[in-house]
Parts: C-alpha cells; sequence; structure tokens
C-alpha cells in the first residue's frame, strides 16, 4: 500500500465533476492518496473562494513522498504547518506521530478541518489554527521541532512576513522542510538562493526535474563563536 498514490477510482470525478458543480462557481473533489502505510482520504473545495488553498498541489505530494522515502521521524515532534491548503502535509506528520498544529489564513480552515476529522484518529494531535504570517506567529510558541510548508513561496510581497515567520516558529534546534514549485516569474529562485540563506542554514535535499519542485531543509546558523582578545 505505501508504494500507490492516487487511487484510480478518484480519477474520473477530478476530469468530470458531478454533474451538480458543473454550473455552479464551485465543486467538492475527493481523493485518496497512501503514504507510509496511511490511506488519506482528501477533499478539495475548488471555486473563487478558496482559490490556490483548495487543492493538493505536486509540492505537497513530493513533500510526502520525501518523507515515506527518507523515513522521516515525526515521532514525540512538536511540528507546524504553514498555508497547510488541504492540510495533508500535516496530516501525515500527526499519523506519523507527530503534535501537529496545522496553519493557514482563516477561509482554509473550514476545509482543512474536515480533512483532519477524516483522517486522524480521535485522540490524534493535530489541531487547526488561523496563522496569517507577519501578523499573529507570535501567538504561538517559537520552539516548534519540526516546520512545514509545500508550495507556500510564490508571492514576493509575502516573502520578508515569511522569513520572519519562520525565523519565530523554528526551535534552536529545529528543521524547517518547504518543497516548492521553482517558478521563476514569482521570484521563488530568489528567495531559496538569496533570501532565506541570510537567516538559516540551508540545503537542497531533493530535486524532481519533471515536477520541477524542490525540497529544501533549512536549520539556524550556529552563532559565531565570541573572540576573546
Amino acid at each position: 500500500i505505501a508504494n500507490c498514490r492516487r487511487d484510480p477510482e478518484s480519477e474520473p470525478e477530478s476530469v468530470f465533476p458531478h454533474e451538480v458543480g458543473l454550473f455552479t462557481d464551485s465543486y467538492s473533489e475527493k481523493s485518496r492518496f497512501c503514504f507510509c502505510g496511511h490511506v488519506l482520504n482528501i477533499t478539495q473545495n475548488f471555486g473563487s473562494r478558496l482559490g490556490v488553498a483548495a487543492g493538493v498541489w505536486d509540492s505537497a505530494l513530493s513533500l510526502c513522498n520525501y518523507f515515506e522515502s527518507h523515513n522521516v521521524d515525526f515521532r514525540g515532534k512538536k511540528v507546524i504547518e504553514l498555508g497547510a491548503g488541504t492540510g495533508i502535509v500535516g496530516i501525515l506528520a500527526a499519523l506519523q506521530g507527530g503534535d501537529v498544529t496545522i496553519t493557514d489564513l482563516p477561509v482554509a480552515l473550514e476545509q482543512i478541518k474536515g480533512n483532519v476529522q477524516a483522517n486522524v484518529p480521535a485522540g490524534g494531535r493535530a489541531q487547526v489554527c488561523a496563522l496569517s504570517w507577519g501578523i499573529d506567529q507570535h501567538v504561538f510558541p517559537g520552539d516548534y521541532d519540526i516546520v512545514l510548508g509545500a508550495d507556500i513561496v510564490y508571492m514576493e510581497p509575502t516573502f520578508p512576513l515569511l522569513l520572519g515567520t519562520l525565523q519565530h516558529l523554528c526551535g534552536h534546534h529545529g528543521t524547517i522542510y518547504l518543497a516548492s514549485k521553482m517558478r521563476e516569474e514569482h521570484g521563488t529562485e530568489n528567495f531559496f538562493q538569496h533570501l532565506l540563506p541570510q537567516h538559516f542554514q540551508l540545503e537542497l535535499a531533493q530535486r524532481d526535474e519533471d515536477k520541477n519542485v524542490n525540497i529544501y531543509r533549512a536549520r539556524h546558523r550556529e552563532p559565531r563563536p565570541v573572540r576573546h582578545s
């Protein structure tokens, strides 16, 4: 089961939405994914209200695949996901034993909560909260072991806000995993090549040429030792 990705039975629904949604502003699509031995049933509510937050993007699937292939250990770890959209990445982290906070703007929370309820057993450690970068990150603790983000680097005006949020949330010994479609027109490459390395020790963990998706791993830079004269 760990080798399957998308249930073929969900494909016709992807191409031909239910008739009730053909002539409306929005429609829902349910897809099934399998990672780390878990079957994830994810609902995506497409339409103008959610916009880019509605879908499961390639970067999210690449990050889930990376967790599976590299046996990333979430057990007992304090985890937060930014810009979660459907919540699939954070949900997988919770199913793998993490104590996870899944965040996005308020408009996306209903969709995330529905997917958490559908996939995380009662008693599972996954909470859903609103978080606006650069505005209310300080409401959250600054000691997360793992910070996650999939396809959240695509609007240049938000880059300083995202940087400040990452700096606050990531604990001193924490790790950030960011998966991103490398869109030249959105300044994504500039963020990872120039902005993020100013504040974090950054490495390219994985590159998917077919999908044009990079996965980066970042950690706080070690403070330079003080030289005594």
